[in-house]
């Protein structure tokens, strides 16, 4: 009788094993996955200006003379603006009501700043087409031909790979990318250039993303973590723009 309660009393135990056995394996092939995405960034500094108009320079010649001049002229674009600034941010582990049990200050900028006339549907996230480009162009009033359209400015494939939180890794020089200048001079494009921008779409709009580099001299030799240039409706007073920013 007794070796009869022995054997139940280790059937029973063998039965308990099994089932935990079974659960933990269900449980760790059916684990929900939580993928940070890039969040909403709140601007809290900004001053715009425009270019100052240049002098015009003069010339006198004789009545009954002539003269062939060559003009040099810089003329503004209206189809482009810019944005430079640096990021300040921490990151932190939320709730769904953005409840922090904590937070990690960062002191070195690393990541991403993405700008797009809609909101960002992060999880579609691709490189950008041809024919997303030239569909942006048609929206924003630009002849695609012109030397100034985003179709004519994107033509390089040179960037460093990237990360996007809920979609994955952007491989190096598969998008469509510039390099903003430094001290007013042009860079030469690479994958180790300062001030990278590169275009994606998730299918709906035209996103334009450009890598943090910390505090770096940037185009007048002011120190920025971010330079940007987004295209603009030439016909129009504006195109508005959301921002967004992945941190770490």
């Amino acid at each position: 009788m007794r070796l009869n309660n022995i054997i139940s009393e280790a059937r029973k135990i063998s039965l308990i094993m099994l089932v935990i056995i079974m659960l933990s394996f269900i449980l760790s092939t059916h684990r929900i996955e939580v993928n940070a995405i890039p969040q909403g960034a709140t601007i809290t500094y900004n001053y715009t200006e425009d270019a100052t108009i240049r002098s015009p320079a003069s010339h006198t010649a004789a009545g009954g003379s002539f003269t062939t001049l060559t003009l040099n002229v810089s003329s503004q674009t209206s189809k482009w603006k810019a944005y430079v600034g640096n990021v300040t941010g921490k990151i932190t582990l939320d709730n769904a009501n953005n409840m922090t049990i904590y937070d990690w200050v960062l002191t070195t900028m690393q990541g991403e700043v993405y700008a797009a006339r809609n909101t960002i549907t992060f999880s579609s996230l691709t490189c950008a087409n041809r024919t997303n480009i030239t569909t942006e162009d048609a929206a924003l009033n630009i002849n695609s031909s012109s030397e100034d359209s985003i179709n004519k400015t994107f033509t390089q494939q040179k960037h460093q790979s990237f990360v996007i939180g809920g979609a994955g890794t952007i491989s190096n020089s598969t998008c469509y990318s510039v390099a903003t200048y430094i001290n007013d001079t042009q860079q030469t494009p690479a994958e180790n250039a300062t001030f990278q921008e590169m275009l994606l779409s998730d299918g709906a709009s035209l996103v334009f993303v450009t890598l943090l580099n910390d505090n770096k001299a940037g185009f007048d030799l002011g120190t920025y973590d971010f330079q940007l240039i987004l295209p603009d409706d030439p016909t129009d007073t504006s195109t508005a723009y959301y921002f967004y920013a992945e941190l770490g």
